[in-house]
């Protein structure tokens, strides 16, 4: 595997191109129009714009690692199962982009094995950039970030997402949602995970948690916390949560608290 000198001059290189394509998806955006808008499902929708944006992003990454395989989104390259695998989504927060809201980014993760060793969010109506490699510091451009310091639930203000497919579990999840409004500053639902993890990565969020999440959503999310001090589980607080669907991520002070809220309102076993 790399060392962290290596992955952090590879990354650079990753946040070059990220604001290259991300110039790119601007432009479409404005050229974008309701019938060339598709839906993959229930609220579940894709553009052009996201497939063409990843095919610009595997002809770059491919460039810079040849040896990586891929784990993308809107299947625009073919899955291949390689020690090296670039995670991407091209546009996290595609619903926000077709309806115009300026929160949807690029997510790229790099894994090696199973673990993930790089990650940057381009959340581009901000020029924000969010990035790390494991070892490292976590950046938002080239400032340094660390999650809150926030260590009661009661004084959080929390982001989660609402899955297209609830799978039986909508009035448990309402139930959670009510309690935490409640008893917390407030939840906020931003529309993107990618940039949702980001956010808790520099403090604007003490946590996030959803479930029917995919790889792409959250690989280069939750290594960026790690690196910026917060902690990432699954609902019963194991390791499962890249591939297992479900996501805890906080600054680590109120990690516990909530988790024992999920577990008791979504009957977690």
């Amino acid at each position: 595997m790399k060392n962290v000198e290596e992955l952090e001059i590879l990354c650079q290189k990753v946040c070059e191109v990220s604001k290259h394509i991300g110039k790119f998806i601007l432009l479409e955006q404005k050229r974008l129009v309701t019938s060339s808008v598709e839906a993959k499902g229930t609220n579940d929708f894709v553009t052009y714009v996201d497939k063409a944006s990843e095919q610009l992003l595997v002809n770059e990454l491919r460039g810079l690692l040849p040896e990586a395989g891929f784990i993308t989104e809107e299947n625009t390259v073919s899955q291949e199962d390689k020690p090296y695998k670039w995670v991407i989504d091209p546009i996290d927060g595609t619903t926000n982009f077709i309806h115009g809201l300026p929160l949807f980014c690029i997510s790229i993760a790099l894994m090696h094995e199973q673990k993930v060793i790089l990650g940057v969010i381009y959340e581009m109506s901000n020029n924000e950039c969010f990035h790390a490699v494991a070892g490292g510091n976590a950046y938002l451009n080239e400032n340094v970030i660390s999650v809150s310091k926030r260590a009661a639930l009661k004084d959080s203000l929390l982001v989660t997402g609402f899955p297209y497919r609830f799978e039986g579990m909508l009035d448990q999840w309402v139930e959670l949602f009510k309690y935490l409004i409640q008893n917390t500053h407030g939840v906020r639902r931003l529309g993107s995970a990618a940039i949702d993890l980001a956010y808790v990565a520099c403090g604007r969020f003490e946590a996030f948690y959803e479930y029917g999440l995919s790889p792409w959503d959250v690989a280069a999310g939750v290594l960026i916390v790690k690196q910026a001090g917060g902690q990432v589980s699954d609902y019963k607080g194991g390791n499962d949560y890249i591939f297992g669907k479900e996501l805890l991520a906080g600054n680590g002070a109120i990690n516990n608290e909530l988790m024992q809220h999920i577990q008791h309102y979504l009957q977690v076993k």
